[in-house]
């Protein structure tokens, strides 16, 4: 266990890189078509108990565009109707499985990055699947908190995503029980930890510029970094430094847990690639301080490759020569990652 200067330092570190780059590579853009009003954006808490999960259900549907649907669902976990954005496929004459979509370090609650920027309606337009966007959950780690925190709220997302959300979301909207999960940077750990802990839920995840060892010095770092970019108590989510918690969420730690799954992961080295050329606006944000932050999530995706090498644990694994910590190379990765997850999916 490094010192607490040391970890200050790791801290200080990551969240510099993670308060300049990150907000480069994973600021929202608004819709090119805006949701169907309904006449009301009620965002209180639902009139349900909050101990049991089964009360738990869908208040609204709007069409947005396409098959694209705004979905309001009654959440006793967090304590408050939790927005999400469905595709659906053009024929639904049969049941299908559903992938999950984690947004990265900002996830806006109005749009999901992977919609707005990481060309998903487009890629899963043809695809016989459902496919829910999470929205909102900025600098969450799509987990369980401890406690609500004064900035950030409640935040009891591995409850919603795993215990309350699927079977409504199969019962709605023809879903079969089948389910992945993919995610971007913070999202990518969040996947991972979803996975490895809640290993019956899950049949296939991919994770693109993540960090995966939650517990270590350098995960912890990072990960109370991006809390701190909010405003947020990072104890809040796992307690203090030393608690379990933090262990029990490390997914190097328990890698085993994915044995069976099929499992894709993605990074970039940092240097400076295909996408980061003259003509890209965010080209200087995204060289200094996406490719030193990319290069910290290499390192991280090379340790859990490693580690599922060890364990005999099969992975699809692309480790990019050059790239950076930012969308467009993240758009690359979905069609990449496709052949994986369907697999697991049990899709031709």
């Amino acid at each position: 266990m490094a010192s607490r200067s040391a970890r200050r330092l790791l801290g200080a570190l990551a969240g510099a890189m993670v308060l300049v780059g990150a907000t480069v590579a994973e600021a929202p853009l608004a819709l090119t078509e805006p949701p169907v009003e309904t006449g009301s954006n009620e965002q209180s808490a639902p009139g349900v108990d909050p101990v049991h999960p089964a009360q738990a259900r869908i208040e609204r549907v709007e069409a947005l565009s396409g098959n694209l649907f705004g979905v309001a669902v009654a959440s006793p976990a967090m304590g408050r109707t939790v927005q999400l954005q469905v595709l659906l496929p053009t024929r639904r004459d049969a049941p299908r499985p559903t992938v999950y979509m984690l947004d990265g370090r900002s996830a806006a609650a109005e749009v999901n990055n992977w919609t707005a920027r990481g060309d998903a309606l487009r890629f899963f337009a043809d695809k016989n699947v459902n496919v829910v966007f999470t929205l909102g959950g900025p600098a969450s780690y799509y987990t369980d908190w401890r406690r609500s925190d004064p900035k950030l709220g409640t935040n009891r997302w591995e409850t919603f995503l795993t215990r309350e959300l699927p079977p409504l979301i199969d019962a709605r909207f023809g879903g079969d029980g089948r389910n992945g999960l993919e995610g971007v940077s913070m999202g990518a750990e969040a996947a991972m930890m979803l996975a490895v802990r809640n290993p019956d839920v899950y049949r296939a995840v991919a994770a693109h510029s993540g960090c995966y060892a939650m517990s270590s010095d350098f995960g912890q770092a990072q990960a109370r970094a991006v809390i701190g970019t909010f405003g947020g108590d990072p104890d809040n989510m796992f307690g203090p430094a030393d608690d379990p918690e933090w262990a029990e969420h490390d997914v190097l730690a328990r890698a085993e847990a994915l044995r069976g799954k099929a499992v894709y992961l993605s990074s970039g080295s940092g240097l400076p690639g295909e996408h980061d050329t003259p003509g890209n606006p965010d080209l200087r944000n995204a060289v200094l301080f996406g490719g030193p932050i990319e290069a910290g999530s290499d390192m991280c995706t090379r340790q859990l490759a490693d580690r599922l090498t060890q364990l005999g644990i099969p992975a699809t694994v692309h480790r990019r020569p050059t790239g950076t910590h930012s969308w467009p190379y993240w758009a690359d990765e979905l069609p990449r990652s496709w052949p994986t997850v369907a697999a697991g999916l049990g899709l031709e």
